[in-house]
């Protein structure tokens, strides 16, 4: 089993930036691709970025290109989810979720996911 802890969620205006990072632990050399998601009040779950362990490959939701940047740190077994430019739209509690392969990260049917980390954008 992986264990997934978020953080860094805050309040933050429009137009400002945020970090939040995912550490991952346990069994974590069964995992090759970490991603996000997030989902807003009375909204599905949606993707926003997948990155793979070994490559560095990354993958975006077309709505956070040229504003999100998804990387990860090996030796401390954490990614993170760089937000610039943050749009009141982009309100939402952030997952992180692993598995075996960003395929199955991106589908969103990855069996290890974190708690999620609030994220609220202010007009």
């Amino acid at each position: 089993q992986v264990q997934l802890v978020e953080s860094g969620g805050a309040l933050v205006q429009a137009g400002g930036s945020l970090r939040v990072s995912c550490a991952a632990s346990g069994r974590t050399f069964i995992i090759d691709a970490m991603g996000w998601f997030r989902q807003a009040p009375g909204k599905e779950r949606e993707f926003v970025a997948a990155i793979t362990w070994s490559g560095g490959i990354t993958r975006y939701a077309d709505s956070v290109k040229g504003r999100f940047t998804i990387s990860r740190d090996n030796a401390k077994n954490t990614v993170y989810l760089q937000m610039i430019s943050l749009k009141p739209e982009d309100t939402a509690v952030y997952y992180c979720a692993a598995d075996r392969s960003t395929t199955v990260v991106v589908s969103g049917v990855a069996k290890n996911w974190g708690q999620g980390t609030q994220v609220t954008v202010s007009s």
